[in-house]
């Protein structure tokens, strides 16, 4: 597979074209990437009206992807989810209310996209909950909740997998859209290898209309690198309107850099990925088994991770003491994300510096569902004088600011809710002292 981005900054680096333009190293090292740093000269393309090397590269990753078109993002996921959210909303089918049903599992860049949006939102609760990391929808809790609606909602919002790695039935979740005539929109950060499992997996193979997928959390790709992804299930016209969502909510220096990085992947992608994906992943279902032989209890999970609920501060000292670094943790789990880039003694150092588990038993977490009663929009809420309060006066006031444990989890409140005292009891839990509330 071709890689034109990549192509064109080695030839410009190599050039040796005097750089009177952006940016301001000119190309002199001080990290060493600069010399493939560049802005949109000419050949260049601009990733907003991409017409050449970037619409090619972008093109590519639409092949190997089986999407119906995708997007590049240098600014993560969040990007896309701001994207996605201005998509439902303003290309809704006409007579539908501004309104999305979302799984209460969302990234703090939902709220805020809401909010710019001006769209309304439902939340669909867990059922109970031992971590704000999950909240697990069936298809029967969709249909469910759909039916409680006075119409038909702009769209369906989850994330899957979730930070803990659950996933969803999005098949199943689909179908469901489908008999109500609205679009499915995941949140697939953590998924971008899914497709490339066999059978594929991924959002868009299962059923949904639109997919974000943080390249730079599962793929060899650096920060920020992301796509968003338009599926065959999606309305026609998304299409053509889904860059200028990406736009509106992007730099107009987006880095070539990253854009680079983005486009070396679609070949990594190309030249055998199954086959190396496949070979982690049974290495890692292996490993799972010697932590379970040494007593830790380990969850089940996405193919790339490995979760283990337990006392998530020692478990990561320990971790840390053997040289290995993890993802997550909090009170009550860990979280460690692999990738084929992992040489197969990460993970061993990982399993020696836990060792056999000697902790004391530890209990799940009963935590209460604070399910804040909503006064104002997240857009009203947002846009109103702010202030920050100690926890103990925040009781009865309402939220400004999402409070979220980590993105992508369930917000103890979110903006426009009045606090109760479940919210505050969750909030001294998880260790925050001050909440953003309104004046």
């Amino acid at each position: 597979m071709d890689t034109p981005i990549v192509d064109f900054v080695r030839r410009y680096a190599a050039s040796g074209v005097a750089r009177l333009h952006m940016p301001g190293h000119k190309g002199r090292p001080l990290l060493g990437c600069e010399p493939w740093d560049i802005t949109e000269i000419a050949g260049a393309d601009a990733l907003w009206e991409a017409e050449g090397i970037i619409r090619r590269s972008e093109e590519n990753a639409a092949a190997l992807f089986g999407s119906r078109a995708t997007f590049y993002s240098i600014e993560g996921s969040s990007q896309c989810i701001r994207a996605m959210v201005l998509l439902a909303v303003t290309e809704r089918t006409p007579g539908r209310e501004p309104l999305i049903l979302a799984a209460r599992n969302v990234h703090k860049a939902f709220v805020y996209a809401a909010a710019l949006a001006g769209a309304r939102v439902e939340w669909i609760w867990p059922e109970k909950s031992a971590s704000l990391c999950s909240c697990p929808v069936s298809p029967a809790a969709l249909e469910e909740a759909l039916s409680r609606l006075p119409g038909t909602p702009a769209a369906v919002y989850v994330t899957s997998p979730d930070y803990l790695g659950a996933r969803a039935d999005i098949a199943a979740l689909a179908a469901v859209c489908r008999r109500w005539e609205t679009p499915l929109l995941v949140d697939n950060a953590h998924g971008a290898y899914l497709h490339f499992c066999q059978p594929p997996q991924s959002p868009l193979d299962l059923g949904a209309a639109l997919s974000c997928d943080s390249a730079h959390k599962t793929l060899p790709a650096l920060t920020g690198a992301a796509y968003l992804h338009v599926g065959k299930a999606a309305p026609v016209h998304w299409e053509e309107r889904a860059r200028g969502a990406m736009a509106a909510f992007g730099s107009t220096s987006p880095s070539y850099l990253t854009l680079a990085s983005l486009d070396a992947c679609n070949r990594y992608l190309a030249e055998g990925y199954p086959e190396r994906l496949r070979e982690t992943a049974a290495r890692l279902e292996e490993i799972r088994a010697r932590l379970r032989d040494a007593g830790w209890e380990v969850l089940e999970s996405d193919a790339l991770r490995l979760t283990l609920r337990g006392d998530g501060p020692e478990m990561a000292r320990r971790l840390r003491a053997g040289g290995v670094e993890m993802e997550y943790s909090d009170r009550d789990h860990l979280v460690l994300m692999a990738t084929p880039e992992n040489a197969p003694e990460d993970l061993e150092r990982a399993v020696r510096a836990l060792g056999r588990n000697d902790l004391p038993p530890h209990a799940p977490p009963d935590l209460p569902i604070a399910r804040g009663e909503a006064v104002l929009t997240p857009r009203e809420a947002l846009f109103a004088p702010r202030e920050r309060v100690p926890i103990e006066q925040a009781l009865g006031r309402i939220c400004g600011a999402p409070t979220v444990s980590c993105p992508p989890a369930v917000p103890v409140v979110v903006s426009g809710e009045r606090i109760g005292p479940e919210a505050v009891a969750l909030m001294r839990y998880l260790g925050l002292g001050e909440a953003d509330v309104l004046r």
